[in-house]
């Protein structure tokens, strides 16, 4: 199998059998809402724990074979609206030269951080995207052929800011202190490096949609950590530029993708992203759906936004709570998804439960509209 896999080319995808997903992104009439979850391919899946059991975690993101089993994995227990290649953000610095470990018990770690801006000196500052990353690129490829066009494939990156702070922290973090304390004290050495980051994140994204990806999302997952002055510095700016970079590359080949922000706790920029040059602005739990409608003016589809815990609930209380989200948001220009990613001791019935409220729900909501 693996000689052919290796050899499959970026062309000649079956075709699409479900495009709910990609209509709504651009708040065309479907039949019913679209739904897909952040980590649907994860821990809390039996059959992953199974097939990473014993596996490094950045060696199985570059094993296009694992990452095509990974991401259909949820695809054969739930009628998802869309798949999302299994990938890591931080395969973006690896790429920039900077070592990554997966610590079991503790999460990435990078061995040695940026410290002082003399430390960006280690960085590479010309990527071969297709050198460092084409592993992604033929997941993307290889994960195409083989969904054989169930639902639509979606490729990611993480954001400048959010990137920027794992290189600095070395970590997670609650404060992201170290990382800030580089915007206060050296703003100038700050925006080399998130330019540096956006620069190889365009590529980045261009080189997925070359391999297939029918969608990109860009993840600022700490967003939340900067003040509404901070983010409007050092995300904002760099978060535009990426689809405006993006989107200019894409229409001169005649492409068009629907891309998604997605910035964890920025609540407070909703009306700022809603005119970036995104089609979709996903949100976490903390957003009511209403006033999000409100704010955005009908300038974007919407994507998200149930707290991931409520899928802890007893089954009836998931239909019930999918029912006024539904409701909340509408049934046009909508993508549910939950506020966030799937945790791991989440029970798969539940996801499913999830899923199959959504269809119902909006499938009635669209029959009455």
């Amino acid at each position: 199998i693996l000689d052919n896999t290796s050899k499959l080319l970026p062309k000649d995808f079956p075709q699409l059998k479900n495009d709910t997903f990609l209509r709504a992104t651009r708040g065309e009439e479907t039949e019913h809402v679209p739904v897909w979850c952040m980590r649907q391919a994860g821990r809390y899946l039996p059959e992953f724990r199974e097939s990473r059991a014993g596996k490094d975690f950045f060696e199985t993101c570059r094993s296009p074979e694992a990452c095509c089993e990974l991401t259909l994995q949820p695809l054969r227990r739930f009628p998802f609206d869309a798949a999302i290649i299994f990938s890591d953000i931080l395969v973006v610095p690896q790429a920039m030269g900077m070592d990554v470990q997966m610590v079991p018990g503790k999460g990435p770690t990078f061995p040695e951080p940026l410290k002082e801006p003399e430390d960006l000196q280690r960085l590479r500052t010309k990527v071969d995207v297709d050198k460092e990353l084409g592993y992604v690129f033929k997941a993307i490829t290889l994960t195409r052929h083989k969904i054989e066009g169930k639902v639509p494939l979606i490729g990611f990156t993480g954001a400048p800011w959010t990137l920027m702070s794992y290189m600095i922290e070395g970590g997670g973090s609650n404060t992201h202190s170290k990382a800030k304390r580089w915007l206060y004290r050296h703003p100038d050495a700050s925006h080399m490096l998130l330019k540096m980051l956006t620069d190889v994140i365009v590529e980045y994204l261009l080189g997925q949609v070359a391999a297939g990806a029918q969608a990109l999302q860009v993840f600022e997952s700490h967003a939340g950590i900067l003040g509404p002055v901070e983010f409007k510095e050092f995300s904002l700016p760099y978060l535009r530029d990426i689809a405006r970079r993006v989107k200019d590359k894409l229409k001169e080949a005649g492409q068009d993708v629907p891309m998604i922000v997605f910035a964890k706790d920025g609540h407070y920029a909703l009306e700022d992203l809603s005119q970036s040059h995104y089609e979709v602005v996903g949100l976490d739990w903390t957003v009511d759906p209403r006033s999000a409608r409100e704010r955005t003016g009908g300038k974007v589809s919407l994507q998200g936004n149930m707290d991931p815990c409520a899928l802890y609930a007893p089954k009836e209380r998931i239909s019930d709570i999918v029912k006024k989200m539904l409701e909340g948001f509408g049934a046009r220009g909508y993508i549910a998804n939950l506020g966030h990613g799937l945790y791991p001791d989440m029970d798969p019935e539940n996801v499913g439960a999830f899923v199959e409220a959504v269809h119902r729900h909006s499938k009635q909501m669209i029959k009455q509209m």
